[in-house]
């Protein structure tokens, strides 16, 4: 295993939810990683985020851990969910408070409701 995946695997597998990204939760670098991160914010979600501008080795690597293409990438519980469409459309559908309840991640159920209202 490389040292990019071997440092990745730790970090999916010790971490409850992780949230590969460009920037970092409190200064997201790019419009989609801002989304996700948007959203895990507001729904009040403790999760570790790891900014890929800041290793290469960990953005070329993440995307070879997950044969994902793009970044932001959402894990929970080790688990790789998707990137910034795919939570979109979880966040909306009630599907990522379900993979939260299923997987013991605390959460607002109130702000996720407030999400859904604000774009029915």
């Amino acid at each position: 295993m490389t040292d990019a995946k071997q440092i990745i695997d730790d970090t999916v597998k010790s971490n409850d939810v992780v949230l590969y990204m460009k920037g970092t939760k409190s200064m997201p670098q790019c419009g989609f990683s801002s989304k996700v991160a948007g959203v895990l914010n507001y729904m009040g979600v403790d999760y570790a985020d790891v900014n890929v501008l800041a290793d290469e080795n960990i953005r070329q690597g993440i995307k070879d851990y997950s044969d994902w293409p793009t970044i932001p990438q959402l894990y929970v519980k080790g688990e790789f969910v998707g990137g910034c469409d795919i939570i979109t459309e979880m966040t909306l559908s009630g599907e990522l408070d379900q993979l939260f309840d299923e997987n013991g991640v605390a959460y607002d159920k109130d702000a996720a409701d407030k999400i859904r209202e604000a774009n029915a």
